[in-house]
C-alpha cells in the first residue's frame, strides 16, 4: 500500500511588486528555513529537494538549497506554468508514497518583471501557439494582454450561456480585496469599492477591470512533506500534519480546441480533476469549506465555482449573488488569502502559497480570518498549456479545526510568534537552527548580507 503523505510545515514570504527589492535566493531561503522550522527538522532530514519556478535560469532550486547545505541530495526544478507550485507538491507526494522518500522540502519561488506576463523565449514556438492561433481566429486580434483575452472571452461567453453580469465578475474581485486586509503576505491589502472596481478607465479586456486581475509578484513560498513513518516517529507533531487525502494533476483533453472559450481556458480539466481528487479523498464537494482557488482573473473564479461541483452547472454567478464565496455564506470560504488578484501571483510560488494557507486555516492558526469547523479544504491551481493540480486536505487527527491563539501558536512554533497573523524577515539564528552540519559559508554569503542589512 502507498504511505500517506503530511504537509508538516510551511513557510512563505511576503509577495512584492517586481522592482528586485529582493531576489530569488533570498526569497526561497526564506520561505525555506520558516518551512523546516515549522516542521521541527533540519536540512539534514530532507531526503530531496523540489524547486518551482518559471522564470529562471537551470538549477535555481541549488541556487536556493545549497545555502541550507551540501548534502548531495537529489533536487528536482520544474516547470508547468502557473501551476509549477502544485505540480511540485504532486511530485513529492508521488515519492513520498511511492517509498522512495520520507521528507521532501518543496520551495516554490519567483523573481518578475514589471507588467503583463511575457515569454521571454521570442526565438521559438510558443507552446501556447495552437491555443492563441485558434483564440484570435475565434475572436479577433487585440492589443490587451493575451491572458486576460483568453480570461475575458471566457467570461463573455459565459454571460452569454448563463446570465452572468459584469456586476458578478466584479463582486468576486471586491470579496477578494477585502479578504486580503487580513493577510500579511499579501501583495495588495486594500479594500474596493463595486464602484471602483468597474471604472470603465480601468478596462483590460472585456468584463475585466484592473482589479479584477492577479498582478505579476516576486516571492517565495515552501512546503515540507512526509510520509506516515516520518510522522509516526515524531507523534507530538500530528496536531499540525496535515493529510494530503486526495490529488490529482491532469493536462487538456481534445476538448481544449472545441471552439468555446470557456473550454480553452481548461475547465474540463479543472472539473475531471475535482472530481477525481475528491473521490480520493472519499468527500464531495458540499464537505469543503473552505477553497484556495486559481482566480488568475474574477472571470476564471466564476467558471471554478462550476467546474469544482460548489454550484450547480451555469448557475455560479447566483451563488456569488447570494454571498456564498464568502464569510457569513452558506458554508465555504473561497480564497481567505485574498487569492491571486489581491496576495499576487509569483508563479511559481502560487501552489505552495495556497498551500500554506489551507494549512494554517486547518490548524486554526489563521485565526484573523479563520473558517471554523473545517475538517477538508480544497486547493485548486490552474496553468494554461495547460495543467491543473487539484489537492484535498484534511487534518491528521481527523478532527475539525477551532481558533489557536497567538500565544499558543508562540509556544508550538519554532518561529517564536504566529506566521499566519504576521510575516517577518528571519533572523540568522533562524538560519542556523535548521541548517544542515555540511554547510558551506559561501553560496550563503551574499544573501546573509542581504538579511543582515534588513534586519
Amino acid at each position: 500500500m502507498a504511505s500517506q503523505s503530511y504537509v508538516l510545515g510551511v513557510g512563505l514570504t511576503q509577495f512584492l511588486k517586481p522592482r528586485r527589492i529582493r531576489e530569488y535566493p533570498e526569497l526561497g531561503y526564506e520561505a525555506a528555513v520558516k518551512a523546516l522550522t515549522d516542521a521541527h527538522i533540519t536540512y539534514d532530514d530532507v531526503q530531496a529537494g523540489v524547486a518551482c519556478y518559471c522564470y529562471g535560469d537551470t538549477t535555481s532550486g541549488q541556487r536556493i538549497m545549497y545555502q541550507l547545505g551540501m548534502t548531495g541530495i537529489p533536487i528536482y526544478n520544474i516547470n508547468n506554468a502557473c501551476a509549477t507550485g502544485s505540480t511540485g507538491l504532486h511530485l513529492a507526494r508521488t515519492l513520498v508514497r511511492g517509498g522512495q522518500s520520507d521528507c521532501i522540502l518543496v520551495v516554490g519561488f519567483e523573481q518578475m518583471r514589471p507588467g503583463s506576463i511575457k515569454s521571454v523565449w521570442d526565438d521559438r514556438p510558443s507552446p501556447m501557439g495552437p491555443s492563441t492561433k485558434l483564440m484570435e481566429e475565434t475572436y479577433g486580434k487585440h492589443q490587451s494582454p493575451r491572458n486576460a483575452q483568453y480570461f475575458g472571452n471566457a467570461g463573455n461567453e459565459y454571460m452569454q450561456k448563463y446570465g452572468a453580469k459584469v456586476e458578478d465578475f466584479a463582486e468576486i474581485a471586491r470579496v477578494s480585496h477585502e479578504h486580503s486586509q487580513r493577510n500579511p503576505y499579501a501583495q495588495f491589502r486594500t479594500s474596493y469599492s463595486l464602484e471602483q472596481i468597474l471604472d470603465p478607465k480601468t478596462q483590460i479586456y472585456g468584463p475585466l477591470t484592473k482589479l479584477q486581475c492577479s498582478p505579476t509578484s516576486d516571492g517565495a513560498a515552501a512546503a515540507v512533506i512526509v510520509s506516515q513513518g516520518f510522522l509516526d516517529a515524531r507523534p507530538h507533531l500530528k496536531s499540525q500534519a496535515i493529510l494530503m487525502a486526495g490529488q490529482q494533476l491532469l493536462t487538456d483533453g481534445p476538448e481544449v480546441y472545441s471552439g468555446s472559450a470557456i473550454d480553452l481556458v481548461g475547465f474540463s480539466m479543472s472539473r475531471q480533476a475535482a472530481q477525481l481528487a475528491m473521490q480520493e479523498a472519499g468527500v464531495e464537494a458540499k464537505d469543503v469549506k473552505v477553497c484556495e482557488l486559481h482566480d488568475c482573473f474574477s472571470t476564471n473564479e466564476l467558471l471554478l465555482l462550476d467546474a469544482l461541483g460548489f454550484s450547480e452547472p451555469g448557475k455560479a454567478h447566483e451563488m456569488v449573488r447570494r454571498g456564498d464565496i464568502t464569510y457569513g455564506g452558506r458554508g465555504l470560504v473561497v480564497n481567505p488569502s485574498g487569492g491571486l488578484i489581491s496576495k499576487g501571483h509569483p508563479l511559481g510560488a502560487t501552489g505552495l502559497a495556497q498551500c500554506a494557507e489551507l494549512t494554517w486555516q486547518l490548524r486554526g492558526w489563521a485565526n484573523n480570518r479563520l473558517v471554523p469547523d473545517v475538517d477538508v479544504a480544497l486547493q485548486h491551481n490552474l496553468g494554461l498549456g495547460g495543467a491543473v493540480v487539484v489537492t484535498i486536505y484534511k487534518r491528521a487527527d481527523g478532527k475539525v479545526n477551532h481558533v489557536v491563539s497567538d500565544e499558543e501558536v508562540k509556544r508550538v512554533c519554532g518561529l517564536g510568534y504566529n506566521p499566519a497573523v504576521e510575516a517577518r524577515y528571519i533572523m540568522p539564528e533562524d538560519g542556523e537552527r535548521v541548517h544542515s552540519k555540511t554547510k558551506h559559508e559561501w553560496p550563503l554569503r551574499e544573501t546573509a548580507e542581504k538579511l543582515k542589512a534588513r534586519i
